[in-house]
């Protein structure tokens, strides 16, 4: 498989908190969410792509399997996937999106400052 993200893909991604992790990813939505507005669809298909692409990472990484975590991370990726791909059967919308991702990429932040 070929990762856009290869760097992380080879063992960083693991490195990260989940806090750094779900803050990445929310990165990408965030890129997505831009293009979407723009109405790009291809640079927002490649943005989601990447952020599916980390959220497989995280979903993959046995610290969060282990802490049964599992589940809650696949959630999200459902319904990410519904938002930007499905029908939005969950009504989520871009702001909720951007909401979400927010606080777990200030708590990255404030704890790489601790």
């Amino acid at each position: 498989m070929s990762y856009q993200h290869a760097e992380l893909a080879t063992g960083r991604w693991h490195t990260l908190s989940l806090m750094e992790q779900l803050g990445n990813i929310g990165s990408e939505v965030e890129r997505t969410i831009r293009w979407k507005n723009k109405q790009n669809s291809v640079q927002a298909t490649k943005a989601m792509e990447r952020a599916l692409e980390l959220l497989d990472l995280t979903a993959s990484d046995q610290r969060w399997i282990q802490a049964k975590r599992l589940k809650e991370i696949l959630r999200m990726r459902e319904v990410l996937c519904d938002w930007f791909y499905g029908d939005n059967n969950y009504h989520s919308t871009s702001r909720q999106w951007q909401k979400y991702f927010l606080y777990f990429g200030i708590a990255a932040r404030q704890s790489s400052f601790s």
